[in-house]
């Protein structure tokens, strides 16, 4: 008998037996349905086959590791990533942003901490379903349903959950894959910039974003930028020249944006600081003088002066 609902999937890949139960046990309190794999093939084939909503994945596994298991799974998904590691140098917290990570979780970890850190990242806006699956589904012009992979059933492996309520009209970010923006509502196919008040579209020195679409332009380039990237850069362009300090950002990222009860560690810090670098790599910026986002030494980032050069 169906159920009136498609269920939410959630992969764990854990080599130690004990840590997985864990991490199947909190998430099938979470209202997943977890699906538990003891290596990085079996975990990478587990996320191809139920395009889960979110994927726990551990750093250290004997034959491939975390971080390649997470760039196998960014190629073809969009899934939530959470790195659970024991390693706590700056160069590994680097290393599992740059592999595809959402966030991650040092070792040993409370399981309330995990369930808070699954619950600020499924307030973030995602794209649905695979990016293999987005961008197939332009060539279904009949298809009633945006993502429909398997040739057999009509609904998609799982659905989003409750609070991943997409705005109208989204645009698909691709945050680790390029995905083209398509549709006669996307206001980024023109090479001429936006009207200073179209709806959404938000411009600093030549920059332009748009906030409803996921959207940002330089030059008449479309610029491919992952979620933490287009989310710091949104914040920043939102607050004008106030400075932004980086525990407000980490706040920002896992959704916390008002709430201070969750703490900041050195480790957040070091991750906003690299996706700025990653940011201002895709800007093209002048560090020494830039001509979008200053560095306040000691405190955060903050917007330069208007037509700054």
């Amino acid at each position: 008998m169906e159920s009136a609902t498609a269920p939410r999937f959630a992969v764990v890949i854990d080599d130690d037996a004990d840590i997985r139960q864990l991490l199947v046990d909190v998430l099938t309190q979470a209202g997943f349905q977890a699906i538990p794999t003891a290596n990085g093939l079996d975990g990478v084939a587990a996320v191809r086959q139920f395009e889960p909503v979110i994927t726990t994945l551990d750093v250290n596994m004997p034959g491939m590791d975390g971080f390649e298991t997470a760039k196998r799974i960014r190629a073809f998904s969009s899934t939530y990533i959470l790195m659970l590691t024991a390693l706590e140098d700056e160069i590994d917290t680097l290393q599992g942003l740059d592999s595809g990570a959402d966030d991650y979780l040092v070792k040993p970890f409370r399981p309330r901490v995990l369930r808070a850190r699954i619950d600020a990242m499924l307030r973030r806006p995602r794209v649905v379903g695979s990016a293999a699956a987005t961008k197939q589904a332009p060539a279904a012009p009949a298809a009633a349903t945006p993502a429909a992979q398997a040739p057999a059933t009509e609904q998609p492996a799982y659905a989003a959950p409750p609070p991943l309520a997409i705005a109208q009209e989204p645009v698909p970010q691709g945050a680790f894959q390029a995905v083209p923006v398509t549709g006669a509502q996307a206001p980024a196919v023109s090479s001429a910039p936006p009207a200073p008040g179209q709806s959404g579209w938000m411009e600093h020195n030549g920059l332009w974003l748009n906030i409803d679409t996921r959207v940002v332009r330089l030059r008449g380039t479309e610029l491919e930028l992952t979620r933490s990237e287009f989310d710091l850069l949104a914040a920043l362009l939102q607050s004008n020249r106030r400075v932004r300090t980086k525990p407000d950002l980490a706040l920002l990222l896992r959704g916390e944006s008002y709430v201070t009860t969750y703490l900041v560690s050195e480790a957040d810090k070091r991750a906003i600081e690299v996706h700025m670098g990653n940011l201002r790599k895709k800007l093209s910026e002048n560090v020494n003088s830039p001509r979008w986002i200053e560095t306040v030494r000691g405190v955060g980032y903050r917007l330069t002066a208007p037509d700054s050069e």
